[in-house]
């Protein structure tokens, strides 16, 4: 469960990113954010993934008040969000399974269930072919499939994407957000910004909308 409540974000000069953000997100809902660039979708996603926090008012994550945690309670709290932000990341002098195995090493997993754990999400995102590959190797949706496998391996209850279509064509663009689809549909929660009106409502699903800073219609 994700729910704000009259949440402000001020950035430095008085800039306000957000304003008086009141919206809530149910377990296991699949929810997409529209706007335009600098509505505030971006702020919205790290306020969710603690690693922002508001200026004021309330964000609750898995009935967390993420303003009250401290630093190490906030790291855990991670444990549980997987994320696929624009500046994808990529470590380009590992491979693609070292890429995505680096959250269980942080996490400190035992190495032989961490590989089970990489060539599962590597095939589910269907790179189990490329897992000894360069990702300079990858095409840019291979390369935001990769991003999503490592988000997705320590299995998540929520995944928040950051414009994971912006730069790839329709076809990709769907092949993206089906994984999201199919990885709603086992259980997890997935907030995902997006621009393309038409891709949104393909899927059927809730669209909120931000507009400055602002909730719209």
């Amino acid at each position: 469960m994700i729910q704000f409540d009259n949440v402000t974000k001020r950035y430095p000069g008085g800039i306000d990113a957000l304003k008086n953000l009141s919206f809530k997100v149910e377990k296991g809902e699949m929810v997409f954010l529209a706007g335009h660039s600098g509505a505030g979708k971006s702020t919205l996603l790290r306020l969710v993934a603690g690693i922002d926090r508001a200026t004021s008012g309330t964000v609750l994550v898995n009935n967390q008040n993420l303003g009250k945690l401290g630093g190490t309670q906030l790291s855990f709290m991670r444990q549980h969000i997987g994320l696929v932000f624009q500046d994808h990341k990529i470590l380009f002098d590992r491979s693609v399974f070292d890429n995505v195995m680096l959250p269980l090493d942080i996490i400190g997993f035992e190495p032989r269930e961490a590989a089970k754990r990489v060539r599962a999400a590597l095939d589910k995102v269907g790179l189990l072919d490329r897992e000894k590959s360069n990702p300079i190797r990858l095409s840019g949706g291979e390369q935001q499939r990769l991003c999503i496998a490592r988000a997705v391996v320590h299995r998540p209850s929520i995944l928040l994407a950051d414009e994971p279509t912006g730069n790839l064509d329709r076809d990709y663009a769907h092949d993206i957000m089906e994984l999201f689809r199919s990885f709603n549909q086992v259980g997890v929660t997935v907030l995902v910004s997006a621009h393309d009106e038409m891709l949104m409502h393909t899927y059927g699903r809730r669209i909120i909308r931000l507009a400055q800073g602002h909730l719209t219609p």
